[in-house]
This record gives C-alpha cells, sequence and structure tokens, in this order.
C-alpha cells in the first residue's frame, strides 16, 4: 500500500484535532478502549458528548487549555493508502512544533473555520509548508455548521486559498466544506451540502500525487555518518541513513569533507546483508579502504558532489521569544554535525499576507526570513529544493541548548522542492 504522510496545519480553535479525530472514528481506526478513554476525558472536562479532540491531544495541559501543544502522531489506513497523520498545533507560541510535524509531509490538511476565513496562523503555517517542501493542499472548511451550510463562505475560502497557493507555488488544492462536529463530508458525504458535488476528506486524500519514488539509483548518493562501528576481529562499519540514491555494494563514494575516495564492500542492517539500500533506511556500510571516517562526515557519490562550505545563505523560521540579529552566535546542527557559526547578516522577512520579503534588520518570534551564517568549519550541504536532509539544519542557543530556529540552505524559494525525505 501506498504511504502518505499528512500534517494537520492552521490557527488554534479552527478544529484541526477534532477533524482528525472524526477522521479516525469514522473510518473505524480507533479501538474500544481508545474510545472509552476519549468518553472518560471528556467527561473529567464536563463534556457531555464525546470530544473527539482528545483523541489527540494527549497531554493533560492540551485538554485543560482545549488547544493542541505537541504535535500527535496517529496512523490509519484506507483501501489503498497507509496514512501517517501528525496534529500539529495552531498557537503561533508553538510554531516550532508545527515545523516539526509538517517537515516530512505529503500534504498539508489545512482547517479553516468557514466562519472566520484565512488567518494570519493559518497563512503562516500554509507558508512553512510550503517551504518545506509540501506541494499539495486538501482544505477543510470547517465548522459550516455555524454558518447554516450556506456556500458565500466556502466559496470565500476557494477565493482566498486560491490566491495564496498560487503564490506559494502549490500544485493541488481541494476545498473541501466539512462540520468536523457532525463528521459531514469527512469520511461520508453529507446531504446538509446539496450545492457540493465534490469529495470527502477521506477521498481526497486517498487521490493526493504523491511524491515519486527515492529510492532509485537516480538520485546523487549521500550517506550521512553518525556512528562508526568497531567490527569484530577488526575493521569499521559506517552507520547512518541513506538521503539520496539508494546504495549497493561496489558503489564508489567520496568521503567528505576531505574528499578521499572508497567503495562500499558490504550493506547491512542489523545483521541481514542487502544487495541494495533504498532512501529512509538506517544501514551500516564498509569500505574497502582504511580510511579517517568520523560522525558528521558525509559518503557521496563522485557524481554531483554536494557543496562544502563555510557559508550560508538561508530561510530560517525563527521560534525563539528574543530577536534574531547580526552578530549573534549559535551552533549549527546539519544532519549528524554540529559546528559553531555567526549570523552575519539578516537580509529580509516574509510578510504572510503579501508574501513578500521586506528588508529587516532582525526577525522577531514566529517570523520566517533570510540570513546569512559564517561557520567555524566546513559543513557538506545540498541546496534544500534537491535534498531536505542535507539542504535543512536547526539553530541552537549554546547558553540554553534550545532549538531557536530551523532552517532551509539556498535561495529563497516557495515553490515545490526535490523528493528525498526528511528523517523520521
Amino acid at each position: 500500500m501506498d504511504l502518505l504522510r499528512l500534517a494537520a496545519v492552521g490557527s488554534v480553535d479552527d478544529g484541526k484535532s477534532t477533524l482528525i479525530g472524526r477522521l479516525l472514528h469514522d473510518t473505524k481506526q480507533l479501538f474500544d478502549d481508545q474510545l472509552a478513554a476519549v468518553a472518560q476525558a471528556s467527561a473529567r472536562q464536563g463534556t457531555h458528548a464525546v470530544d473527539l479532540s482528545f483523541v489527540t491531544d494527549g497531554l493533560r495541559a492540551e485538554r485543560e487549555q482545549g488547544i493542541t501543544i505537541d504535535v500527535a502522531y496517529r496512523y490509519a489506513a484506507t483501501p489503498t493508502r497507509k496514512l501517517v497523520i501528525a496534529d500539529c498545533p495552531g498557537h503561533v507560541q508553538y510554531t516550532r512544533n508545527m515545523a516539526t510535524g509538517a517537515s516530512n509531509a505529503d500534504v498539508a490538511l489545512v482547517v479553516v473555520d468557514a466562519r472566520r476565513g484565512l488567518r494570519d496562523q493559518t497563512r503562516r503555517h500554509t507558508c512553512i509548508a510550503a517551504l518545506l517542501g509540501v506541494r499539495h493542499l486538501v482544505v477543510a472548511a470547517n465548522k459550516m455548521d455555524l454558518v447554516d451550510w450556506q456556500p458565500r463562505p466556502y466559496h470565500q475560502v476557494i477565493e482566498d486559498m486560491a490566491a495564496l497557493a498560487d503564490a506559494l507555488a502549490i500544485e493541488t488544492v481541494t476545498v473541501v466544506p466539512v462540520s468536523a462536529l457532525h463528521g459531514d463530508n469527512v469520511a461520508v458525504s453529507s446531504s446538509n451540502a446539496p450545492w457540493y458535488g465534490g469529495p470527502t476528506i477521506l477521498d481526497a486524500l486517498e487521490s493526493v500525487p504523491l511524491r515519486p519514488a527515492t529510492g532509485g539509483r537516480e538520485r546523487p548518493t549521500r550517506l550521512p555518518v553518525q556512528w562508526v562501528l568497531r567490527q569484530p576481529g577488526g575493521g569499521r562499519a559506517y552507520a547512518g541513513m541513506v538521503s539520496g540514491g539508494a546504495l549497493a555494494p561496489g558503489d564508489p563514494v567520496v568521503v567528505l569533507p576531505g574528499g578521499r575516495r572508497a567503495s562500499i564492500t558490504s550493506v547491512t542492517v542489523a545483521d541481514r546483508v542487502l544487495a541494495e539500500a533504498p532512501a529512509g533506511l538506517s544501514v551500516a556500510v564498509e569500505l574497502d579502504t582504511d580510511l579517517d571516517v568520523s560522525r558528521g562526515d558525509l559518503l557521496a557519490g563522485p557524481v554531483d558532489l554536494p557543496s562544502v562550505t563555510e557559508h550560508l545563505e538561508a530561510t530560517v523560521c525563527w521560534f525563539a521569544e528574543g530577536p534574531l540579529h547580526a552578530g549573534a552566535d549559535y551552533r549549527v546542527k546539519h544532519t549528524t554535525r554540529v559546528v559553531p557559526g555567526r549570523v552575519v547578516a539578516v537580509a529580509g522577512r516574509l510578510d504572510v499576507r503579501s508574501l513578500a520579503l521586506e528588508p529587516c534588520a532582525q526577525l522577531d518570534e514566529n517570523d520566517i526570513g533570510t540570513v546569512s551564517l559564517a561557520l567555524s568549519e566546513p559543513l557538506v550541504v545540498d541546496d534544500y529544493r534537491e535534498n531536505r536532509v542535507t539542504g535543512s539544519f536547526v539553530l541552537i542557543d549554546p547558553a540554553t541548548n534550545a532549538t531557536v530556529a530551523a532552517g532551509m540552505i539556498g535561495p529563497f524559494h516557495l515553490g515545490p522542492t526535490g523528493t528525498t525525505p526528511a528523517p523520521g
């Protein structure tokens, strides 16, 4: 079966958790004990009916506040696809968690309160999803029961989302009028909207085009080394996740940043020898030459080599309460390597309404902008549009060890990216 990763995004209180809970409930994906736990949690909160948002809102603080704080992952299956669902928080304070949930998604399930339309946080989430490489949107115009199923709010959502998607170079957009609370047009078509003849949310998710297969040999080879394994009787193997084209014994590789060359003699997972390892698989490889390879190095194919650089131009999503400005020092974590870095310049900030880059001196909490970074040691990088693993990084505050930003290497670009999946 096909695997579809989706991230439910949108502004707080627009109904993401309820929609996901309803989707799981109406497709018979919940066990009796899960439903009983949700019913008990609903009763403790004084809710007479079962609150399906509690299916994903597992933290006590989330249930007490009625908002999603952390990313909740749930798993489901349709007749044709397996679904990995990330219910992302909508509150502006937890934008960093939303970016994490959308980082390896194939589609964004954007939930919009039909009464309010697209709010700034909805636009921000959609922009972040586009920057992270999401190319398809399924939009739920939710709470249609609260506007008496009048078509005008639905058509306004279509108009606003079409303009946003066009500016973000989104490939496909499907807008569905729903009531997540009552299940209208979630898994089953509703008679409350006789003027609507399109798919349900479930139908739309089943028809979303998937990314091209990533396990082929046509992709450039990338294997960030996470660990060096000493073998019994001597020798070493190098463990990491295949983050580009498939690896196989006999493949030539270049060890970067040093530039030494070797060939792969074996590829294994645990004690199993593989003839080929596709992208996304964590493996251990052995080389025919005894080289000085350590954590943070990268094995690349000899064709289409990544860049070895001490300077990055990148787009970042800034998460910290304090501002990001030139001259600030951070630790830059890229694949399995962490190096000190300094912000040389803050070039611009994205206006989430006009989608224009505006000149600025700093980025404030939850801003999206472009920066230049100088590194104390070289990193081995790709453009994010070519590889979502070797093209991404995070900034870490050296004083607190807090992750303060997520970055995408290369010129600012809101269009689609390459097909290599992010770690997950």
